[in-house]
């Protein structure tokens, strides 16, 4: 399996909850996942993986290098989401995505359609 990460962008607390509580009582089905942190640090997405990690049944080694990888090969993206995440004050989260590379690109492919 292989995966995907991105930092995605900032959002309120509050609208990230609501849409993770939309897409829990609407599973996809989809090997797609969103990941939330009010820090911009490598630490706090690991975690966040590990708490997905036993739901989905996904390869949790793989799922954390990925990210890690991600961390270490994009650096100028992670310190922009950062100073945007700082800008943005407390109530903010930064959002990322994880997901198997093949569902990922089934999903885009079906928003194409």
């Amino acid at each position: 399996m292989a995966f995907t990460f991105e930092l995605l962008g900032v959002s309120p607390v509050i609208e990230f909850f609501n849409y993770q509580q939309k897409v829990s009582h609407h599973p996809s089905g989809t090997g797609v996942e969103y990941l939330a942190s009010h820090k911009c640090t490598l630490d706090a997405f690991i975690e966040s993986v590990e708490t997905v990690s036993p739901k989905r049944g996904w390869e949790l080694d793989q799922a954390v290098d990925t990210v890690v990888n991600f961390w270490l090969n994009n650096v100028e993206a992670v310190q922009h989401w950062k100073q945007r995440l700082n800008d943005a004050g407390k109530e903010n989260l930064l959002i990322a995505r994880l997901a198997d590379f093949r569902d990922l690109q089934m999903e885009f492919e079906r928003l194409m359609d």
